[in-house]
C-alpha cells in the first residue's frame, strides 16, 4: 500500500487553510508546537493531547540480545525510548474508518455508525481533522 506521509509542510498548509494565518505564520506555529513537544519529551515529561493520545519517554534497562546473522550474544545498552499511546477517541475513529466530520454527521442524522461514543464529536472535530489527517 502506497500511503501518503503527512509532512511538516502538509501540517503548515492545513493550518494556513483552516485558521487563515499567513503561510509563514502557519509554518512558525507548527514548528513551535513540535519544538515544544520535543523539548518536553527531552526533559522526560509526558505530553498528553486530549482526544488524540499521549507521548512519554521510558527508560529501558540493559539486556542481552542476539545477532540474528551469527547468533552471537551482544549486550544492548540501556536507552530511552519514545512511547505513544493513542486515546480511545482516536482508536474508535480509526476503527470506524471515518473522519470525525463524517462520524458527527452520522450521529446527527440518525444513521448507524457503529458503537455510539459521545467523545468522538469532541475537540478533534473542532481541530479540523479530515479523512487524510489534515483539515480540508
Amino acid at each position: 500500500m502506497a500511503e501518503k506521509t503527512v509532512t511538516r509542510a502538509d501540517l503548515s498548509e492545513a493550518v494556513y487553510q483552516e485558521v487563515g494565518l499567513s503561510r509563514n505564520e502557519s509554518t512558525l506555529l507548527v514548528e513551535s508546537v513540535l519544538s515544544e513537544i520535543a523539548d518536553t519529551l527531552a526533559r522526560g515529561e509526558t505530553v498528553k493531547l486530549s482526544s488524540f493520545g499521549s507521548f512519554s519517554v521510558r527508560q529501558k534497562a540493559q539486556r542481552i540480545g542476539r545477532n540474528p546473522k551469527t547468533g552471537e550474544e551482544v549486550p544492548i545498552l540501556p536507552r530511552k525510548v519514545l512511547i505513544f499511546r493513542a486515546s480511545n477517541v482516536l482508536k474508535n475513529l480509526i476503527n470506524r474508518g471515518q473522519s470525525p466530520v463524517e462520524s458527527e454527521e452520522n450521529e446527527t442524522d440518525g444513521s448507524p455508525s457503529g458503537s455510539s461514543n459521545a467523545e468522538t464529536s469532541g475537540s478533534i472535530i473542532g481541530a479540523g481533522f479530515s479523512s487524510n489527517g489534515l483539515g480540508s
